[in-house]
């Protein structure tokens, strides 16, 4: 692995490209998508306060490769009177690495209930609903004092796994199918869901919301939203320049380049000619209309953004 390291980095400071050359800020063009807040995140967010003044306990589920910056700030209020747990899903995408580090930087923020799932996969699922039976046991029930019942209110930014979390959880404890839509896009649950029961002993029932950002988001780098909104092309380089600095240079042997790249085009010319992304374009000549055959970057630039996101470019902690 040091070895393939090394050769990594020798080829990326191959002829015209050092590792110091790489860029060291990324210019977004002026783009504003910092106040990105569709209608139903608005009533996302109504509702979902009202739903926090009936929930027992809060899962707040956060990708893990975004640990620190994928939360709202607007839900925090309501994290530090009741029970938290803190779910990092997606650890098999992020950097093992990270993760002493991560902790750190969590328990100095007051997350001090923290757990990394897969929940595709992994096994750390099954110690979600058994810690939040004994931060409940251990804490007041404050207006529900007389139930026997435990409402579980599950929240996070779009597009972090709350609804795969959910139906993980229901088909370990009660060997239930999906019983809420997911997606691998932002914004596929769109309303606070009624509750799902998820675990007979004790009866709990998690309740699905949608995915919501702030209103205002800090910068156009903080947020899970659709890519379309910033541009594929974008997303793409920005991706690229984020692999670059963290010296993460998988993506030169994936693609079969000569060396990292510092500019997106060179990377989407060779992944559009490699899955045959092409589409035709007409060409006004002297003679007429000619349909004339050429790269689509656009497409190439979703397949690359597609294959980090699957994990194919590397495990890879952003924050």
């Amino acid at each position: 692995m040091r070895g393939w390291a090394a050769a990594l980095r020798a080829a990326a400071s191959g002829p015209g490209l050092a590792l110091g050359g790489f860029r060291e800020r990324f210019d977004f063009g002026g783009r504003d998508v910092a106040s990105w807040f569709p209608g139903h995140m608005a009533k996302g967010l109504r509702q979902m306060r009202a739903s926090l003044r009936r929930a027992d306990c809060l899962i707040e589920v956060r990708d893990a490769r975004i640990p620190l910056s994928g939360c709202n700030p607007m839900l925090q209020e309501a994290l530090g009177v009741r029970p938290h747990i803190l779910v990092l899903n997606k650890m098999d995408l992020a950097d093992p690495r990270q993760q002493p580090t991560v902790l750190e930087h969590l328990k100095q923020q007051g997350c001090s209930h923290v757990v990394f799932t897969d929940c595709q996969r992994d096994g750390n699922i099954k110690k979600i609903i058994p810690l939040a039976a004994k931060l409940l046991g251990d804490s007041p029930r404050y207006h529900r004092a007389e139930s026997t019942e435990y409402n579980i209110l599950v929240i996070g930014v779009p597009n972090v796994g709350k609804s795969s979390l959910i139906n993980s959880l229901r088909r370990l404890h009660l060997k239930k199918g999906k019983a809420t839509a997911v997606g691998g896009e932002p914004g596929v649950t769109k309303a606070v869901l009624t509750r799902i029961q998820v675990c007979e002993k004790p009866l709990m029932y998690l309740v699905d919301t949608p995915g919501v950002l702030p209103p205002k988001l800090g910068d156009v780098e903080t947020g899970a939203i659709r890519d379309h909104l910033v541009g594929e092309d974008v997303m793409a380089d920005y991706l690229l320049y984020t692999l670059n600095k963290q010296q993460q240079f998988r993506y030169v042997q994936h693609y079969g380049l000569a060396r990292a790249c510092n500019t997106i085009e060179p990377v989407l010319k060779c992944v559009a000619l490699a899955r045959g992304r092409t589409q035709k374009v007409k060409v006004l000549t002297g003679t007429g209309n000619v349909n004339v055959t050429t790269l689509d970057y656009p497409a190439a630039a979703y397949e690359f953004l597609r294959d980090f996101r699957a994990g194919r470019l590397g495990r890879v902690t952003l924050d």
